[in-house]
């Protein structure tokens, strides 16, 4: 493998999150979210750690988070694994980008857009065809806008088809490295006149990481395969014991098969089981 994957936290953040890195997420966000229209013309990358402002509200951890023209906020994740409770979870690291900008005492005027990111790696709509999905809150039935605060939008890089030879747009041919970028055995002409996508080649290229980068690639690049792996197979196990047992039992025993591949944290949004019962399983 010549380039490391953009699909690990860890690649993901090294591509498109360092400081070094503005232009490539400045083109990458003017593609997806604008259409390629420039309208990103400079950014501050920021923490991606989000604080908690009140005791006992869980803390978030997002691949990406930058202020962008028009004092907008992007927080952006790549998700491999498709586990339960993952739609609210989007909903809760939006609404809380939004909220944590006010202080104590200060006016509701004062909060800026956000817009969150999510880039999946499974399908989220699978009776939609599109590739790229803008999500705002709408009247339901004339559909009019109620607020711009919030978007949400997503890209799911499964039902993004085309090969390299039919790239067209520079939104075309980030998607196709975000997808294929780890099948490549050097950086496409098409693809290199692009700049920002060009320096992101670089950036993943494997030859450039250390020896302790290669072991942190390596290890999630074995606990995605290892959770895929071990979701389905539960999937497959639950499937023929729910046709003998109750749905709890199920549930039980697709933990049990789990146990030794992922946290209890993501078993419990798998199965439903609370973090307590999955812990009095070991």
């Amino acid at each position: 493998m010549v380039f490391i994957s953009p699909k690990t936290d860890f690649a993901f953040k090294k591509i498109f999150g360092s400081k070094r890195s503005k232009d490539v997420l400045i083109s990458f966000l003017n593609a997806i979210l604008y259409q390629e229209r420039e309208v990103i013309q400079d950014l501050d990358i920021l923490d991606p750690y989000q604080a908690p402002r009140i005791k006992g509200i869980k803390d978030s951890y997002l691949d990406v988070k930058a202020v962008i023209t028009g004092n907008k906020t992007v927080i952006i994740e790549m998700q491999v694994l498709n586990v339960l409770g993952f739609e609210k979870r989007i909903l809760y690291n939006a609404a809380k980008a939004f909220s944590i900008q006010l202080g104590v005492g200060e006016d509701y005027s004062t909060l800026n857009p956000v817009i969150a990111l999510t880039i999946a790696d499974f399908e989220m709509f699978p009776n939609s065809p599109k590739v790229i999905s803008h999500y705002g809150l709408k009247e339901k039935e004339e559909l009019t806008d109620y607020s711009s605060d919030i978007e949400l939008v997503f890209v799911e890089l499964p039902k993004f088809s085309k090969e390299l030879e039919a790239l067209e747009t520079v939104t075309d041919k980030w998607l196709y490295f975000l997808k294929r970028a780890n099948q490549l055995q050097s950086i496409p002409s098409t693809m290199s006149e692009v700049p920002a996508i060009n320096k992101a080649f670089n950036v993943a290229r494997e030859s450039k990481l250390t020896r302790r980068e290669l072991e942190i690639l390596e290890q999630q690049t074995m606990f995605i395969h290892d959770g895929k792996n071990a979701i389905r197979k539960a999937e497959q196990d639950g499937i023929l014991i729910g046709m003998e047992q109750g749905k709890r039992e199920a549930a039980i025993a697709i933990a049990h098969d789990l146990l030794d591949i992922l946290d209890v944290e993501t078993i419990s949004q798998k199965t439903g089981l609370s973090v307590a019962e999955i812990q009095n399983l070991t």
